[in-house]
């Protein structure tokens, strides 16, 4: 029975007596040929080859065990490890051979070998052992073992993991695990999750002890350098994970950042640490001759591996490789490879780059550099060398620059002092911020000193001072000893005596003589004389009014901060410095740093993040563009968190992994829509200063994203996921779990989901831990309804980390009881960290199991009949996803499979073969008919009624939380498990899912992934399903129908028609032919149009039948918005062509006398809608005509047709009209009260909000009269409701009507913030001008309102100064008041042009003086006048507040 000591090369060691040497080699032989043949050659997950090589050594080794009171290691050395290691090295890949001793040893008679030119011998192959022979020779090794004091188990190969925690024997045995383990075990974390990928910092350190070293000195020797390294590690976290006496002499490896243990810096630590080891090992032995240390940053493993009986925590991966190839290739130095030298952000004069060498198993090496340590040049060059590009200004500091200024005039001008302290995290933008201060002060024509401090001033006395004081008396600049030494004697004449210039000989490295009184001070009075005299010279600097910027203060060492708070207090000075927060700078300021910041004079500023519009703006000019597209903006925003920093890592990490395509702008391209520009136009980035004025004459250039790149699953860059791995590191591991896991569900994610992919440990605690994670703001709770409320651009941060935060957060406490509900992440970039930080195996388990439960919830909820968002999508596909997650969760232990009763109540009934007759026809639909019944039942029976996530009140609609929740998440699992397919499957559900809910953004977002998907899957050869391919299709169809883009919707909807095998004629003669076989009784063409469908059973047809229906009345109802013969006869085709629709007859619920009311209220608003005039008028609404009397009567009408509670839609379409009578004519049907009072009761109702279009003009209805009285404190909250409502609405006419109100909302709030000269002016302008295109295009489904619309953009242009286009804009409107007829909009559009054109005084607004008692249209006479809000111009000029 062997043992393994080491992993990677694997030593094994069988402990006998020496008389049983030989039959104990034997046996290992006959181990050695048994795993050749089994392991000999592997092939690996990734497809790399393995081919093992075995070495065999007998006779004595030393252990040893070395250490300090903490830590403890084992170390087996000696005359046979060195003999096996040269055996294996003289291996080829699946040989094995014995070293000289070895065979010397063994019984030569039954092996066959072949002698090789050095001291070992190949083993070719041997005699095999008899059963009896095996069992005695394994029973002689067995008694020669030595034995435990610990009593056996059965079972358990070491009895010692069996010891209790307070037993001594088991905390001492503790001490040779890694700390991190045994915190992790003792935290009750199973042993499967402490294995991570995670980037780090190696050190392979070799220690050469000389030829003639005793054995006493070499036991010594490691001894002592293990203690020494060790406590170098310890105070940066550092740890040694392993030591061994292998092929190269004794090596230690040396770990930074291993779990819980990452640090802000680690590269700057793992070689200040390596040097400091190098010297510190070699001034403590005299066998020592030299120490070689490879150190390396990258991603590793670091877990357990090995056997269930005996596993070993360790590191492995390609960065582990190379620093022991540096190790051995570069004796006697610390060297480093290219990504340690530009992680460590040091400056390059503490490296040398080292000559390239061959290095075996290393192709690309990249160029190494030898770590010099502190130079002169790190002494005195500390200048800040940040600056930004010319044209580019600073984005978002503008109030710290004015306060800036204000300072600096007060300490110029009247000596007051001011120690200005910006702190801010990591990427924040301090550094680029105190460079442009010292740029404005060099220009107001101020002396300044700017310095940036790094890790390593910490560690030298007096080094910040040092280096401020050079620069102010211009020492970098000398290049030679003596130069600075009449430098400093000039400058410090009268300051200090000459004798004690000698003090001054290490800082500033001068060699003045040493007096007779310096010669006879002891330490502590040298100290005090030196802080003496820099005291004199600061003040002295200050003295002479000049200013100086710190960034990175908190790297300031002691001396320097006592120094400097002396100073500070006693003389007038001026100082900005910059902070890290707390928990970045990895610990507290020193006293002196401390009393600085309670100064009087001290203003501490907390940088905050950018605005969007500042995000936007820095990445467009980052890029070179002037427009980026909106995936791009909306990733940058999320990722970023409005840090510069992280946005230029990110952008940066985008064009080196080419995901980015930079091109020109082609200003004639065509205008006919795409499918990809449907949520166009893109964000455009405000030129300023000369930029703005070169660009008229330069090619712009536009960012787009590359075909097949995903946004959502670029990998971090590593600085920023060492930022993050940073905070993660800070918790305790329990709360490291809970985010981790919940990593994986995603960014937004359910308590229920959660509970059941965490390990039992933490189940108990969730409560507890939750709590405390959004106490610190890690996590927020996010209340169902607004769950991903929008993915498209906010306006504000707190759109998207704080506005949907529920108000009544939970208070968790010690309950064991776990609540339901959904938690976010605040920090996106904590939640990709977490995620990266799992192995792919573990990754892949953790998405199946998560899968699994979200797969019984994947449906519409309880409300709206609990069936598939695609109608029985399930049946089109091979096999169902029920099924192949059962199997999938079962085959990986997951319990998410259904019972057999249940799976066989979900089965709809086999039919016959295709009907031949009408009788038969109609049999088969009854057939289908109940069987569709039953199977809707039977999903409605399984909703889980107890879930509050899922479903919450009874009478409330959740599919927009099943499609957040569950079906975008399924897609994301299904992805990261690698099964494409049936990732389609759930980005088509989802993209029904918000096409149900009207969110048609998201519903673009999914339909676009999917396609991204199916490319890729053509690119391999595997094609779409016909069904998936034409549902794809169709869904694409509904969204551009929605956002009005009329042309690419009949587009999709055809091609979705012809894979349904429904094609719809495209040329006049055959549309003629087809209304002809449509209308054909004869049962011969019935029953070819029966066989057109698929030719499967009834269930399987199912399906086709649905999704041909519903692209029909899509096309219908596309027809019918052009009131031409010819639309009107293809909309005719197109309702003959409809099969009977069984959604109509099968989903039947609650709602359906509610829908029944509605359509009859529809009715009667068809009334209102089509009052026809005198002669052949066009038929417009009549509210838009001064036709008062019938207005009245048809609201009359329709007011009793919808009274009573169960007519809502109807109540809200009669509310609507009031309100447009009120905002639009001056009349008053119902009060506004009344009509606001009716919104804010049935806001919540669950019928009113599936009505998201009437809903929306309902809310902005509400916000337009509450802007026009200025009423700012009323407007915000219907204003932010209706413009959520807004980014998702249809192309129905409520909600064009309800865009030109919004429209005119925004234009009043610019007219607003250009009166009181608002710094977002700007940022609103942009805002009303993308809105008016957007209503603008809204008006091909619904043109009565493109007059208003081209009124009020008239009114924009000329708030703006651009007359010309305000006079285009008000001529266009004009002629389409007469195409339709639209009297009230035309004297409204007279009334403006005569206010803007005119010189005439103000004109009195009637509308106001009238608001809000309007007279009672029941009063007015048939051709009565009315009163309209008059659109007047800001009382400043343009120019003033823009």
């Amino acid at each position: 029975m062997g043992d393994i000591v080491e992993g990677d090369a694997v030593l094994v060691l069988w402990r006998v007596e020496q008389a049983q040497l030989g039959d104990t080699i034997s046996l290992v032989l006959q181990c050695s040929q048994r795993i050749q043949q089994k392991y000999g050659m592997r092939r690996t997950d990734v497809g790399l080859q393995l081919r093992l090589k075995i070495g065999i050594s007998a006779g004595h080794m030393s252990f040893l065990t070395v250490g300090d009171g903490k830590e403890l290691r084992f170390l087996v050395f000696g005359r046979a490890v060195g003999d096996v290691w040269h055996a294996q090295n003289a291996a080829r890949a699946s040989d094995v051979i014995l070293s000289a001793h070895g065979w010397e040893l063994c019984n030569q008679s039954k092996i066959r070998m072949r002698m090789l030119d050095g001291p070992a011998v190949k083993v070719t192959g041997m005699e095999e052992m008899s059963e009896s022979e095996y069992d005695d020779i394994l029973s002689k090794v067995n008694r020669g073992r030595l034995n435990s004091s610990l009593p056996e188990r059965p079972g358990v190969l070491r009895p010692a993991v069996t010891l209790p925690p307070w037993n001594p024997l088991r905390k001492l045995l503790c001490k040779y695990i890694p700390a991190t383990v045994v915190r992790k075990i003792d935290d009750g974390q199973p042993l499967e999750c402490l294995s991570e990928l995670r980037p780090v910092s190696c050190l392979f350190v070799q220690l050469h002890f000389a030829e003639d070293v005793s054995l006493h000195q070499l036991c010594k020797g490691i001894q002592d350098s293990n203690v020494i390294i060790a406590t170098i590690l310890r105070p940066y976290k550092g740890e040694i994970n392993k030591i061994c006496m292998f092929d190269k002499g004794c090596t230690l490896l040396c770990v930074f950042g291993l779990p819980g243990n990452k640090v802000p810096c680690e590269s700057v630590h793992a070689l200040g640490s390596a040097l400091a080891i190098s010297k510190a090992c070699i001034s403590s032995s005299t066998k020592l001759e030299a120490v070689s240390i490879g150190v390396t940053t990258g991603t590793v493993f670091c877990g357990v591996v090995g056997h269930p009986m005996r596993h070993e925590y360790t590191v492995i991966g390609q960065k582990v490789n190379l620093a022991a190839r540096l190790m051995e290739f570069y004796p006697g130095v610390v060297s480093c490879d290219t990504a340690t030298y530009a992680a460590s952000r040091l400056p390059r004069t503490c490296f040398k780059e080292l000559p390239e060498v061959a290095m075996k198993g290393v192709a690309d090496p990249g160029t190494i550099y030898q770590y010099l340590g502190i130079s002169k040049e790190l002494m005195f060059g500390m200048e800040l060398k940040k600056e930004r590009p010319e044209h580019s200004p600073l984005l978002g500091r503008d109030k710290e620059i004015a306060l800036f200024k204000r300072y600096v005039q007060a300490y110029v001008a009247h000596g007051e002092s001011h120690v200005m302290a910006f702190e801010g995290m990591k990427g924040s933008g301090k550094s680029h911020l105190l460079s442009e201060l010292a740029k404005l002060g060099r220009a107001a024509g101020h002396r300044v000193v700017a310095v940036a401090l790094t890790e390593l001033h910490m560690k030298q006395d007096y080094s910040v001072l040092r280096g401020m004081l050079a620069m102010a008396m211009d020492l970098q600049a000398c290049q030679s000893c003596s130069t600075r030494q009449l430098v400093l004697q000039e400058k410090l004449q009268g300051l200090m005596e000459e004798s004690s210039y000698c003090l001054l000989n290490a800082l500033f490295l001068v060699k003045f003589p040493a007096s007779k009184k310096v010669l006879k001070m002891n330490g502590a009075q040298r100290a005090l004389e030196v802080e003496i005299a820099f005291k004199k010279v600061l003040q002295k600097t200050f003295e002479d009014k000049v200013l100086f910027l710190i960034d990175n203060a908190h790297y300031m060492d002691s001396f320097s901060w006592a120094v400097l708070s002396h100073v500070l207090r006693d003389i007038p000075s001026f100082v900005v410095m910059g902070f890290a927060p707390g928990p970045c700078r990895g610990q507290r300021l020193c006293r002196a740093a401390a009393d600085v910041m309670k100064l009087q004079q001290t203003t501490y500023i907390r940088l905050e993040e950018l605005k969007p519009s500042g995000v936007m703006q820095k990445a467009c000019r980052h890029l070179g563009v002037v427009s980026m597209p909106h995936d791009l903006e909306t990733f940058l925003m999320q990722r970023s968190g409005g840090m510069p920093y992280y946005c230029e890592e990110l952008l940066s990490h985008l064009q080196q992994h080419n995901m980015l395509l930079i091109q020109p702008l082609r200003r004639d391209e065509g205008t006919e829509p795409k499918w990809e520009n449907l949520f166009t136009p893109a964000t455009e980035a405000p030129l300023v200063g000369s930029a703005r004025r070169s660009s008229a004459h330069q090619d712009c250039r536009v960012c787009t994203i590359r075909a097949g790149v995903n946004l959502q699953n670029m990998v971090l860059p590593p600085s920023l996921k060492g930022i993050a791995l940073t905070e993660l590191d800070s918790m305790n591991f329990s709360e490291q779990m809970v985010l981790k896991c919940a990593a994986i569900i995603g960014p937004t994610f359910t308590t229920e989901l959660l509970f059941h992919i965490l390990p039992k440990w933490t189940r108990t605690k969730l409560n507890k831990i939750l709590s405390v994670l959004v106490t610190c703001n890690i996590l927020r709770w996010q209340n169902v309804k607004t769950v991903a409320e929008d993915s498209s651009v906010s306006t504000t941060w707190s759109a998207t980390t704080q506005q949907e935060e529920t108000d009544d957060k939970w208070s968790l406490g010690e309950s064991d009881e776990l609540q339901s509900d959904v938690l976010a992440f605040r920090v996106p970039l904590l939640r990709e960290a977490a995620y990266e930080l799992w192995p792919r195996v573990q990754r892949v388990a953790m998405h199946r199991k998560c899968a699994a439960f979200l797969e019984r919830r994947a449906h519409k909820c309880q409300s709206c009949g609990g069936a598939e968002f695609v109608a029985f999508h399930h049946v089109a596909v091979s096999s169902s996803p029920e099924e192949e997650s059962t199997d999938s969760a079962a085959g990986k232990g997951c319990s998410a499979s259904s019972t057999g009763e249940e799976s066989r109540g979900h089965e709809l009934p086999a039919t016959a073969g295709a009907a031949t007759t009408v009788q038969e026809e109609t049999g088969f639909w009854d057939e289908t008919l109940r069987a569709t019944e039953r199977f809707l039942a039977k999903t409605e029976q399984t909703v889980p009624r107890n879930s509050k996530w899922m479903h919450g009140a009874s009478c409330s609609c959740e599919c927009k939380a099943t499609a957040d929740l569950v079906l975008v998440p399924l897609a994301h699992h299904h992805l990261a498990m690698g099964n494409e397919a049936r990732a389609i499957y759930y980005l088509l559900e989802s993209a029904a899912a918000y096409v149900h809910v009207s969110n048609n953004y998201l519903a673009f977002t999914s339909l676009q992934r999917a396609e991204a998907l199916r490319s890729a899957a053509a690119q391999k050869g595997e094609g779409l399903a016909s069904f998936e391919e034409a549902t794809l299709l169709s869904l694409k169809g509904e969204v551009c129908y929605n956002m009005g883009c009329m042309e690419l919707a009949e587009k999709n909807i055809r091609k979705a028609l012809s894979l349904l095998k429904r094609p719809f004629p495209s040329t006049s003669a055959s549309v003629f032919f087809k209304s002809l076989l449509e209308k054909s009784p004869h049962a011969s063409y019935r029953k070819s149009r029966e066989s057109s469908s698929p030719q499967e059973t009834g269930r399987e047809r199912l399906p086709w039948l649905l999704r041909q229906s519903r692209c029909l009345a899509l096309l219908r109802q596309l027809f019918s918005q052009r009131n031409t013969s010819s639309r009107q006869r293809l909309s005719g085709l197109a309702a003959g062509m409809k099969l009977p629709s069984l959604s109509t007859r099968v989903t039947k619920s609650k709602e359906g006398k509610e829908r029944e009311d509605g359509k009859e209220a529809g009715r009667l608003l068809e009334g209102l809608l089509r009052i026809p005039r005198q002669g052949d008028a066009p038929r417009r609404l009549a509210v838009l005509l001064p036709r008062y009397p019938e207005c009245a009567d048809v609201l009359s009408r329709l007011e009793k047709q919808v009274a009573g509670e169960q007519r809502l839609i109807g109540q809200a379409c009669f509310f609507s009209c009031c309100l447009d009578l009120l905002l639009y004519a001056g009349w008053e049907y119902k009060s506004f009260e009344d009509c606001r009072k009716f919104v804010e009761c049935n806001e919540d109702n669950r019928i009113l909000k599936c009505q998201k279009s009437i809903l929306l003009g309902l809310y902005s209805s509400l916000a337009l009269w509450f802007v026009r009285l200025g009423l700012w404190d009323k407007f915000q909250k219907p204003f932010e409701k209706a413009k959520r409502l807004l980014k998702r609405a249809d192309g129905s006419i409520f909600a064009t009507q309800a865009c030109t109100r919004m429209l005119e909302c925004y234009i009043l709030g610019l007219k607003n913030e250009l009166e009181h000269r608002s710094a977002r002016a700007r940022e609103s302008r942009m805002q009303a001008l993308r809105l008016a295109e957007e209503a603008l295009s809204r008006c091909s489904t619904s043109p009565v309102f493109y007059a208003r619309v081209q009124h009020l953009t008239a009114y924009l242009f000329c708030m703006l100064g651009n007359k010309r286009q305000s006079l285009l804009c008000l001529s266009e409107a004009l002629r389409a008041c007469e195409g339709n007829g639209n009297l009230l909009e035309k004297s409204w559009l007279e009334m403006s042009t005569e206010l803007w054109c005119t010189e005439k005084g103000p004109v009195e607004d009637l509308w106001l003086r009238t608001a809000p008692h309007f007279p009672q249209l029941m009063e007015a006479e048939p051709e009565g006048g009315s009163c309209r809000y008059l659109l007047k111009l800001p009382a400043l000029q343009r120019e003033d507040a823009l």
